[in-house]
Protein backbone atom coordinates (compact mmCIF):
# COMPACT_ATOMS: atom_id res chain seq x y z
CA UNK A 1 0.00 0.00 0.00
CA UNK A 2 1.36 3.47 -0.94
CA UNK A 3 -0.62 5.52 1.79
CA UNK A 4 -3.22 5.61 -0.06
CA UNK A 5 -6.66 6.45 2.03
CA UNK A 6 -9.66 4.35 2.11
CA UNK A 7 -13.30 5.76 3.33
CA UNK A 8 -14.91 4.76 6.61
CA UNK A 9 -17.50 3.34 5.14
CA UNK A 10 -15.46 0.92 3.00
CA UNK A 11 -13.25 0.25 6.79
CA UNK A 12 -16.36 -0.36 8.43
CA UNK A 13 -17.22 -3.06 5.70
CA UNK A 14 -13.98 -4.88 5.82
CA UNK A 15 -14.06 -5.08 9.84
CA UNK A 16 -17.73 -6.58 9.13
CA UNK A 17 -16.50 -9.26 6.74
CA UNK A 18 -13.39 -9.65 9.23
CA UNK A 19 -16.08 -10.32 11.82
CA UNK A 20 -18.46 -12.55 9.53
CA UNK A 21 -15.68 -15.04 9.45
CA UNK A 22 -13.61 -14.11 6.43
CA UNK A 23 -9.57 -13.95 6.85
CA UNK A 24 -7.86 -10.68 6.77
CA UNK A 25 -5.67 -12.35 3.92
CA UNK A 26 -8.48 -13.62 1.85
CA UNK A 27 -9.76 -9.97 1.46
CA UNK A 28 -6.43 -8.77 1.04
CA UNK A 29 -6.44 -11.11 -1.85
CA UNK A 30 -9.86 -10.30 -2.93
CA UNK A 31 -9.75 -5.95 -2.53
CA UNK A 32 -6.58 -3.95 -2.67
CA UNK A 33 -5.75 -3.26 0.96
CA UNK A 34 -3.36 -5.24 2.41
CA UNK A 35 -4.29 -7.96 5.20
CA UNK A 36 -1.68 -5.87 7.71
CA UNK A 37 -3.83 -2.82 6.73
CA UNK A 38 -7.36 -4.86 7.12
CA UNK A 39 -5.79 -5.98 10.51
CA UNK A 40 -5.06 -2.94 12.00
CA UNK A 41 -8.62 -1.61 11.03
CA UNK A 42 -10.24 -4.66 12.98
CA UNK A 43 -7.89 -3.74 15.80
CA UNK A 44 -9.28 0.00 15.81
CA UNK A 45 -12.66 -0.67 15.80
CA UNK A 46 -12.54 -3.21 18.33
CA UNK A 47 -10.59 -0.10 20.80
CA UNK A 48 -13.31 2.38 19.60
CA UNK A 49 -15.87 -0.62 20.53
CA UNK A 50 -14.32 -1.10 24.12
CA UNK A 51 -13.62 -4.63 22.80
CA UNK A 52 -10.14 -3.81 23.56
CA UNK A 53 -8.51 -1.66 26.01
CA UNK A 54 -4.77 -1.89 25.03
CA UNK A 55 -4.32 1.54 22.62
CA UNK A 56 -5.88 4.65 21.75
CA UNK A 57 -9.10 5.21 20.39
CA UNK A 58 -9.81 6.89 17.23
CA UNK A 59 -11.46 9.83 18.91
CA UNK A 60 -8.45 9.93 21.62
CA UNK A 61 -5.85 9.77 18.70
CA UNK A 62 -7.59 13.05 17.05
CA UNK A 63 -7.22 14.85 20.55
CA UNK A 64 -3.35 13.72 20.67
CA UNK A 65 -2.83 15.33 17.11
CA UNK A 66 -4.77 18.04 18.11
CA UNK A 67 -3.33 18.89 21.30
CA UNK A 68 0.33 18.26 19.75
CA UNK A 69 -0.84 21.20 16.98
CA UNK A 70 -2.07 23.80 19.60
CA UNK A 71 1.24 23.11 21.33
CA UNK A 72 3.56 23.84 18.23
CA UNK A 73 1.42 26.87 17.96
CA UNK A 74 1.62 28.32 21.61
CA UNK A 75 5.41 27.46 21.80
CA UNK A 76 5.85 29.65 18.48
CA UNK A 77 4.15 32.16 20.09
CA UNK A 78 6.10 31.89 23.61
CA UNK A 79 9.15 32.59 21.08
CA UNK A 80 8.07 35.57 19.48
CA UNK A 81 6.88 37.17 22.34
CA UNK A 82 10.49 36.06 23.58
CA UNK A 83 11.96 37.64 20.80
CA UNK A 84 9.56 40.68 20.91
CA UNK A 85 10.15 41.28 24.82
CA UNK A 86 14.12 41.59 24.11
CA UNK A 87 13.50 43.81 21.98
CA UNK A 88 11.90 46.30 23.17
CA UNK A 89 13.82 45.66 25.78
CA UNK A 90 17.25 46.57 24.11
CA UNK A 91 15.21 49.36 22.38
CA UNK A 92 13.83 51.04 25.76
CA UNK A 93 17.97 50.42 27.30
CA UNK A 94 16.19 48.52 29.98
CA UNK A 95 16.45 44.84 31.10
CA UNK A 96 13.23 43.19 31.62
CA UNK A 97 13.19 41.55 35.21
CA UNK A 98 12.17 37.50 35.58
CA UNK A 99 10.49 35.86 38.60
CA UNK A 100 6.59 37.48 39.46
CA UNK A 101 6.90 40.84 38.60
CA UNK A 102 7.97 42.60 42.25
Amino acid sequence: MSGRRYAPEYKARMVELVRAGRSADQLAREFEPSATAIRRWVEQADLDEGLRTDGPTTAERREVRELKRELRRVKIERDILAKATAWFAKESGSIPRGGSGS
